[in-house]
Parts: C-alpha cells; structure tokens; sequence
C-alpha cells in the first residue's frame, strides 16, 4: 500500500491537465515595468530541454537530440497523415545534382550564390570500367540543392500525362541547403541545412485558383492544431525588380491569380512588393517569434517558369482555349488534342520544420502538448523493492508497445515515449523533477498498485490498457 507521506504526494498531482491551450497562448511575460520578464529564447530552451545543440564543425546545421528528434518526426508524420486527405504522393529525391540541372532551372544565374557547389573526383580509380559513364564522369561540377522543385519537374517529365491526371501532388522532406551568411546563422530559425515539408502541384490553369484555396485551407488547419492559429498574417509576394525569370505578363497573370485566391479566403493580407521569389509570385505566412521578430514559414508560389524551362507538358483537347483556363462544348475544338504547359505551385506548410520548431519551443515554453511532447509520461515508483520495480517496468512496456517474451517477435510499438524513475529518492522529490522536466502525464507505482495490477494518475486508478487508450486518445484529438 502508499505510505501516508506518499499518498499526500500523490493527491498534490493534479487531475486537471495543465498543458490547455488556453494557458498555453497566454503570455508568460511583459514587455513594460519592474516586472519585466525575459521572453522565450528557443536557443536557451533548446539545450535545457535537451532538443537540439550546434556545432563549430557544421555551422547552421541544428543536431538533434534524442527528445528533439521526437518532436521533429511527429511534426513530419501529423504532416504524412494530412497529405492523404489533401491528396500529395510523397517522393525522395536526391541532395545532389549536376550543375547543369541548376542552369537549366534558373539557379545557376539567379541563385548561385546561396548554393553549396561540389566537385567530384574525375580521375580513374581502381575498378572503374573504361567507357562506361564517360559522359557523366566529364561533368564534375556538382551543387547541393537549395530546393525540391527542379527534381519534381524531372519526375513530372519521366512519364506521359492526360489532363485527366491533374492536379498531380508531390511531397518531399528531403534536406535542402543555403549557403547563408555566417552572421545571420541563429539557433533554429537562421540555418544552412533544414527540412521543409516542401510540395509540389502541377495542375491545369483552370484548377490554380481551387489548389490555392485548398492550400490556404491546409495551412489553416495545421495552424489551428499547433494553437498558431490566430497568430499568423498573409503577404502577397510580387516580382522583384531585378534576378527574375520570365515575362512581365506571366507574373501580371500569375499574381492576379493569388491576389483572386487570397480575396476569396476572407483573410487579412498585405503585399509585399519586389520579396518574390525569382522564378514566381508567392503568398507567404508570417508569425513572430516571443521577441516579436517576424518570420516567413509557411508558402505558396505561382511558376510558369520552370514547367517552360523542363518543357513540361501534358495532352488535352481544345489546347489553347486549355492553356487560357477556358472551356468549350464545341464538338470540333474538343476533337483537337494538343500539348499544353502545366501549372507548378510550390507549397510548404510547416516552411522549414527547424524554424517552425524554434517558433513552437518558444509559443509552449516548456508546456507541450502531449502529442508532441517528447515526454510524454514518467512512472514513478514509491520504493525501491522489487516487485513495484519490476511492475514501473512491465507497465513502461505495455505503455511502449514492447512485449516480454522468449521467442523473438517483431516489435509493434505505440509511438510513446515513456520513462521510468526507480531511483532511491522520495516520491515528492521524483514529482518535483518530474514537473521541471516538462512531462505530461505523472503515473505512481506502489504496492497496492502491484497488487490490483494498475497505476496512480492523481486520484485515479488505472490499468495499463485504460492508460494506453487514454494516451492514445490524447493523441488523436491532438491534446
């Protein structure tokens, strides 16, 4: 049984959850007065969260931890399960390509100096079979991708397509790099290496301004899920004034189309003159982080260039009126099949996962969700004898989906992340850290809870499947 100075510790755990998200979007500090708090740095958090560390030896490339590694595939997997709702087919593409690939997107002239080149070793080695390869072998000039969207293209392009097939989706969480100045590199939200949740559609004119939609839908509802969700502003993006590609009346056309998308949301937007990217208008989704800075997460951009430059096309019937976005029930202009250039929207909705992570560590300050809480529970035993030990651990892998057994089997884990601390120490002590460690959920083991076969949640008792349920569905409501 729990011993009375054991049972009062217990009873001080509160039933009531602590991470709701009204508490969660209030502001733990003031920016005016002697009571001045210092806001969030996700730089100081990071480290005592144990989530990421920087290294000298790879300046603006974020590892992470153990606890941040968590954070970041639950991010990348809620990502995974909208993408069957919004219709995206995930690819992997490589992080290297010939320059030649870069020249012929528009990077080479318009972005090199944010690039990482790299130059392969041409020279004969042992083993290499003369004649084989020596057209690739002569290109030793390589680049680091900055983007995803040129290897989309080439994937695009491998196949013949209908109209009938569009809109096409593809998502890529590949790592990209920028080649960013060195005093500009901060924490998360300035690096070299990152990940976006980047997509690609390739649609029909008529279907632009309905994937758009559906875009800003998308980003809204991830939004809302992460409590950023009245936090964060629209800019239209327009054409800069010099390093940009193709004509004057494409980009009219292109951002009368955002603007027409944006209208229909029924959001707030400002424009940002000259900030596009170079090969197209964008609308860009701007949150400031807990010192008010802004930044740019999530996209959406318009490009009539790339698809022209990889002489993407698919067939349709009547293909100029298709190439205008119009449509006709003319029996002879439908007879006429023809190539048409397809629509390419670049879209991410996280933007880069490590700034958007930055942005979380600080908005949570300690206090996430448990969804994404890298720990999300700890059981805590009374003592030390064997039996409650034994049984912490036994619920820690009914918890994790681990089974005991002789025979080899294969794993079916639950994705949970669940600690055990049997270490000789009184209970209120294991609280106590248990709390400045930011976990959710505070189970107690003891003797009666061996004995009944459950755990101590405060004032509840539960099984280890009662539990299991009640993490699980936490986790669906994104709690």
């Amino acid at each position: 049984m729990i011993r009375p100075r054991a049972a009062a510790a217990v009873r001080a755990l509160s039933p009531v959850p602590w991470n709701c998200p009204a508490c969660l979007s209030r502001r733990r500090y003031t920016g005016q007065g002697p009571d001045k708090v210092e806001p969030p740095d996700h730089r100081k958090l990071g480290l005592q969260q144990e989530i990421f560390i920087t290294s000298v030896y790879s300046p603006g490339s974020p590892i992470f931890l153990p606890n941040g590694t968590r954070i970041f595939n639950r991010l990348v997997d809620f990502l995974r399960k909208q993408y069957v709702r919004y219709g995206f087919q995930e690819v992997i593409t490589p992080i290297i390509y010939k320059k030649s690939l870069w020249a012929k997107s528009g990077h080479l002239e318009n972005y090199a100096d944010d690039m990482y080149s790299v130059t392969a070793n041409t020279e004969n080695r042992p083993g290499s079979c003369p004649g084989v390869g020596e057209e690739d072998e002569a290109d030793g000039d390589y680049g680091l991708k900055p983007m995803n969207c040129p290897g989309h293209c080439l994937i695009f392009k491998s196949k013949l397509h209908s109209y009938r097939d569009l809109p096409l989706r593809y998502a890529d969480f590949s790592p990209v790099h920028r080649n960013e100045p060195s005093g500009s590199l901060s924490g998360l939200t300035r690096v070299r290496r990152f990940h976006q949740d980047d997509g690609h559609i390739f649609c029909r004119p008529c279907q632009v301004e309905e994937e758009i939609k559906k875009t800003l839908d998308f980003v809204k509802v991830v939004y809302n899920v992460l409590r950023l969700g009245v936090s964060y502003r629209l800019a239209l993006s327009t054409r800069p004034k010099d390093h940009f590609i193709g004509t004057e009346d494409e980009w009219n056309r292109a951002e009368d189309s955002l603007r027409r998308a944006l209208e229909a949301s029924g959001m707030e937007w400002s424009v940002n003159d000259g900030d596009g990217a170079f090969y197209g208008p964008k609308i860009d989704v701007i949150l400031k982080d807990s010192d008010g800075k802004e930044h740019q997460t999530a996209t959406i951009q318009l490009d009539f260039q790339l698809p022209k430059r990889f002489e993407l096309e698919y067939q349709a019937p009547a293909p100029e009126l298709e190439a205008r976005g119009e449509t006709t029930d003319d029996p002879a202009q439908l007879a006429e099949y023809g190539s048409v250039r397809p629509v390419m929207i670049h879209r991410a909705v996280l933007g880069s996962v490590e700034r958007l992570m930055a942005l979380l560590i600080e908005s949570y300050n300690g206090k996430w969700p448990f969804w994404l809480n890298p720990r999300q529970a700890i059981i805590l035993t009374v003592n030390t004898s064997q039996p409650v030990v034994d049984w912490a651990e036994q619920v820690r892998d009914m918890l994790v989906g681990i089974q005991r057994t002789s025979s080899p089997e294969l794993a079916h884990p639950t994705g949970f992340a669940v600690d055990v601390d049997s270490t000789p120490r009184s209970l209120g002590s294991k609280i106590r850290e248990a709390r400045t460690n930011g976990y959710s959920q505070l189970l107690v083991v003891g003797e009666q809870d061996v004995e009944n076969r459950q755990v101590s949640l405060g004032r509840e008792r539960l099984s280890p499947a009662e539990m299991l349920e009640r993490m699980r569905d936490m986790t669906d409501k994104f709690q």
